[in-house]
């Protein structure tokens, strides 16, 4: 018998057991960790999106407000919006149904991946449920921002801009 096994028959059974079920149970971890890896969605606000750069194709979370005058609908049911936060915009497309509540103004997540020319494709867009709802992720990005408007003042970058004189 080899020195390194303990001399009691009961404890031998017992390292024995324990390596058999190891093996195994590291193997069901490693195998529910890799299932669950392309269920896991990261959030973010359109210039968080372009410092982080998530790859093409990984699902994501965007969210931000719905920028005035952006929403186009097509005949074939595609809609196209950009959502933006103070410092930067995203151009949404969404194939389906828009939610009731949403509108221009409005704080949206949309759910999807970025396609390889940089457009958000969204599989779902959710709306703010009341008039004093916000998705929590979109209003802490915003107050970190400095551009929360809780009391429904539009955001600055809602302002007219002016063009440049020349």
């Amino acid at each position: 018998m080899s020195g390194w096994l303990p001399k009691s028959p009961k404890a031998r059974r017992r390292l024995t057991l324990l390596a058999a079920i190891a093996p195994v149970l590291a193997l069901a971890v490693g195998l529910t960790l890799w299932g669950l890896s392309d269920s896991i969605s990261f959030f973010y606000t359109p210039s968080q999106a372009d410092a982080a750069k998530p790859p093409a194709g990984r699902t994501v979370q965007l969210g931000g407000l719905v920028e005035a005058g952006s929403v186009v609908k097509h005949p074939d049911g595609r809609v196209e919006f950009t959502v933006r936060d103070s410092l930067a915009a995203d151009r949404i497309v969404f194939q389906g149904d828009l939610p009731d509540l949403f509108r221009e103004g409005q704080g949206i997540v949309a759910t999807g991946a970025y396609r390889e020319d940089g457009v958000f494709q969204a599989k779902q867009v959710l709306a703010k449920h009341d008039e004093r709802y916000m998705p929590r992720e979109v209003s802490k990005a915003l107050k970190e921002q400095g551009e929360w408007r809780g009391d429904g003042e539009k955001p600055s970058y809602d302002a007219p801009r002016k063009s440049p004189v020349t």
